[in-house]
């Protein structure tokens, strides 16, 4: 699959498309609660850090938390909206942390993990940035674990376009483990409703999403075409939710 340029394709508008309601953010910061270590204060690193939708709520609720973002243009806009003073965003990749060894209690990949591009340095990276027995919140998409949002299907392809972005659930977890990593935890989240169906859609029409990218513009001016049809025909009925896989994974220590 293509490689998403963030600083040139998705930026402007990425904050906007992906914003989190406080209803959504308290139901993920519970998720992330119920997984990691009741002690306070944690250090975290949140990988992939983009905007930063999660990175201030982490450091609220947690403790002080490292944002580490490629895309320069994603940094800047996260770094000009968190005045958090637990806060800090750091140029950076999965790969490659620009961190102290060992000295983090968690780490959270919140859909970053489908763009890493070297997977089994990722995985030897982020056992390199945690403590013994930190853990790795991963919140992906699995291929075969989609959770199929009630929009995708109105897409051209849009199931397997998606789908092919992922590994499948056993082949991140073996990647893992054969690393020495433990799985501690595997379940679905389902965030509250973004809103209305018009809401989505507005959100949509940004394509703030990688799925975009990997569609032909024919494919695309197709699926809004049906999507707006569906729409239309109960635009204020909430946006239908849908259950999100969450992958808890603890570092051996």
């Amino acid at each position: 699959m293509r490689r998403i340029d963030y600083d040139t394709e998705q930026y402007q508008n990425y904050a906007r498309g992906r914003a989190l309601t406080e209803r959504q953010l308290r139901t993920w910061i519970d998720a992330f609660e119920a997984v990691l270590p009741e002690r306070r204060p944690l250090a975290g690193l949140d990988v992939g850090s983009g905007t930063g939708r999660f990175t201030p709520a982490l450091a609220r609720e947690f403790g002080p938390v490292t944002g580490v973002e490629p895309a320069v243009r994603m940094r800047e806009i996260a770094q000009a909206q968190s005045s958090h003073p637990g806060v800090r965003y750091l140029a950076g990749s999965a790969e490659d942390m620009p961190v102290p060894s060992g000295g983090a209690d968690y780490a959270l990949m919140f859909l970053s993990w489908h763009h890493v591009q070297d997977k089994p340095r990722a995985v030897r990276e982020l056992a390199r940035v945690l403590k013994p027995a930190g853990r790795l919140l991963l919140r992906a998409n699995f291929s075969d674990h989609h959770p199929r949002p009630w929009w995708l299907e109105h897409f051209p392809r849009g199931l397997e376009v998606d789908t092919s972005q992922f590994q499948p659930l056993h082949e991140a977890i073996a990647m893992f483990t054969s690393a020495g990593w433990r799985v501690t935890g595997f379940g679905t989240v389902t965030e509250p409703s973004t809103g209305t169906r018009r809401d989505m859609l507005q959100r949509l029409r940004l394509r703030t999403l990688s799925f975009f990218a990997h569609l032909g513009p024919n494919e695309v001016e197709t699926g809004f075409r049906r999507l707006e049809q569906v729409v239309a025909a109960d635009p204020d009925a909430p946006a239908p939710v849908f259950s999100e896989p969450l992958l808890t994974l603890e570092r051996h220590e």
